[in-house]
């Protein structure tokens, strides 16, 4: 039996790059010896294609070098032929060469370059390039910082249906950056979006109708969108439904519980769920008290870069809780905290939970007089290696 792909016209070979893979499976590894002709036949047909200058075959026969489909994986001779078809207009091509750039998959790495080829794409109407300059632009990557040039690929690839882009969309709205602050406009994308199944959006509207932002506040509602994005396994729905059991928020304040998804959270590395996790051992709240337990999960988000879990870890440090007492390792870590903008306005919710916060300046006057000069330029060159080392989260 014999396999053999044949495109009658470009419209129907458009679909190539999306059958590609499943009929590869077919044709690679279900088929007779006896097919391999026509498998030759096929690329020596796309072959010359490609070489005559129709772009959709370039793309195509870029695609089976990319994928190694009926010959050897060759990152060259892909991107030659995806850039022939680009150089065309091809639009799939301009998107994957772009990628190829911003990956640096097969090309140097090249921020202004993926950034080029996106908008070529994406001023056809691709939606991933839009997708992808969109965020560009948001991150000034490639191109000037410009929230505005963001949501206007963003709202593009919004409106083609993309859940992403339509949270995204509603994360600038929310935030107010690129357009007017406007919370019910908000809402709408993010419900476009979770209705599609995107966890963080399903989140993120569960925050809403938790806060009354956009809708009116609704617990049920909020529980109902945080149980469909945890469905998903989405760290941030754990830690937001481990929230609402601690505090009591439109449920029996419960520490069992709000322990259980906040463990939850923290075993995917959310570094606010370790710190939480990490003070409710240290303080015994819905955990037996542990503070080796603590200790480890405030090094977690520590080396994640949470800088409250910073202040929490040199604090066990100073006192010699569950670790052994180390000035010179607490005053390190505590000068990475000072270093990294520690204030009780950056985090409401830890502001309610972190009563030690208010000790910083007293502790560290303590410990720097207890310090020998030598130790204060050991802690020094400690924090120094800390800042080189530890990604800053906020």
């Amino acid at each position: 039996m014999q396999f053999t792909i044949r495109f009658a016209n470009r419209s129907a070979r458009s679909f190539a790059a999306l059958l590609l893979p499943l009929l590869a499976l077919l044709m690679f590894t279900a088929c007779e010896p006896s097919d391999s002709a026509a498998t030759n036949e096929y690329l020596e047909s796309l072959k010359k294609e490609a070489q005559a200058g129709d772009a959709q075959a370039q793309f195509d026969f870029g695609f089976m070098f990319d994928k190694g489909i009926g010959v050897p994986e060759n990152d060259i001779e892909s991107v030659k032929w995806y850039r022939k078809a680009a150089e065309q207009g091809h639009a799939g091509a301009q998107y994957t060469l772009g990628w190829r750039y911003l990956t640096g998959e097969g090309l140097p790495k090249n921020d202004t370059e993926a950034a080029k080829w996106f908008r070529k794409a994406a001023e056809q109407g691709h939606v991933l390039a839009q997708l992808n300059l969109g965020g560009m632009y948001r991150g000034g990557q490639g191109v000037p910082q410009n929230d505005f040039e963001a949501v206007k690929w963003f709202r593009k690839a919004a409106e083609q249906g993309h859940a992403k882009a339509q949270n995204l969309l509603g994360s600038m709205y929310a935030k107010g950056q690129g357009v007017l602050k406007d919370e019910v406009e908000a809402v709408k994308w993010t419900r476009k979006a979770a209705e599609q199944g995107h966890a963080a959006s399903q989140n993120n509207l569960g925050v809403a109708y938790q806060n009354g932002q956009g809708v009116p506040k609704n617990y049920v509602e909020a529980m109902r969108w945080y149980q469909k994005a945890i469905e998903q396994g989405d760290a941030e729905a754990q830690f937001n439904l481990g929230l609402m059991y601690y505090f009591g928020d439109g449920v029996p304040e419960n520490h069992i519980e709000a322990a259980k998804w906040f463990r939850k959270a923290a075993g995917q590395k959310h570094a606010k769920a370790q710190n939480l996790l990490g003070a409710m051992y240290r303080d015994g709240r819905g955990v037996p008290q542990d503070g080796f337990e603590a200790v480890k999960w405030f090094r977690k988000a520590a080396e994640q870069g949470h800088v409250l879990a910073q202040l929490n870890l040199g604090w066990m440090y100073y006192n010699g809780d569950s670790v052994l007492e180390n000035d010179v390792e607490a005053y390190a870590w505590i000068l990475l905290a000072k270093a990294r903008g520690v204030e009780k306005k950056s985090d409401s919710v830890i502001e309610l939970l972190e009563d030690r916060l208010e000790a910083l300046e007293e502790w560290f006057d303590l410990l720097e007089k207890r310090l020998t000069a030598e130790q204060r330029e050991e802690g020094q060159r400690r924090a120094v290696e800390l800042e080189q080392t530890i990604p800053r989260l906020y």
